[in-house]
């Protein structure tokens, strides 16, 4: 696995972080006891996005700053995790899952910001999703992963267009 040129499968995880790999989990991990503004403010590293930048991102957050991450909801916990990714400072930001078992109307908010990302800040994603027409809507490319091994990669908008291959691959009937 390289980042930037660098092998870095055997680097510490504070040495893959300050190289530019930013991991927001599946549990989004936070810390319950920190308030949202301390959350963002532990995380934060020279060249990171502002505490401002994360709060046009997501206003909620801003309303609830001085809230400790335990008094969030789970929206605004995954919304949070993503924020103390990108004060870090990430040239690639891998994440797992950021729509599991979100509300709907969290999940269009949390979408809209993903794309907002995704067109302006200039970093590479990493989407791991479940909701599949999500993924593909939000990739241009996607890698389909069997048991930790490739059976397609290639355009989004070919697998989209393509009910057979979806059917192989992700075990979707046409």
């Amino acid at each position: 696995i390289a980042l930037g040129g660098a092998a870095i499968e055997g680097w510490p995880t504070h040495r893959r972080a300050r190289a530019g790999l930013a991991y927001v989990p599946q549990q989004r991990e936070i810390f319950s006891s920190l308030t949202v503004a301390e959350n963002l403010a532990v995380s934060s590293l020279a060249g990171g996005w502002t505490l401002d930048a994360v709060f046009d991102l997501f206003p909620g957050l801003a309303e609830r700053r001085r809230n400790p991450g335990n008094r969030l909801s789970g929206g605004e916990q995954q919304m949070l995790a993503i924020g103390r990714a990108l004060v870090g400072a990430p040239k690639v930001l891998l994440l797992d899952e950021p729509l599991e078992g979100l509300a709907p109307i969290v999940v269009d908010k949390l979408f809209d910001a993903l794309e907002r990302i995704r067109d302006e800040a200039g970093l590479t994603i990493v989407l791991v999703e479940q909701k599949i027409d999500l993924a593909l809507a939000f990739a241009p490319d996607v890698v389909v992963l069997d048991r930790g091994r490739i059976v397609h990669r290639g355009s989004s908008a070919a697998l989209r267009a393509d009910e057979a291959l979806q059917a192989r691959t992700l075990g979707l009937n046409p």
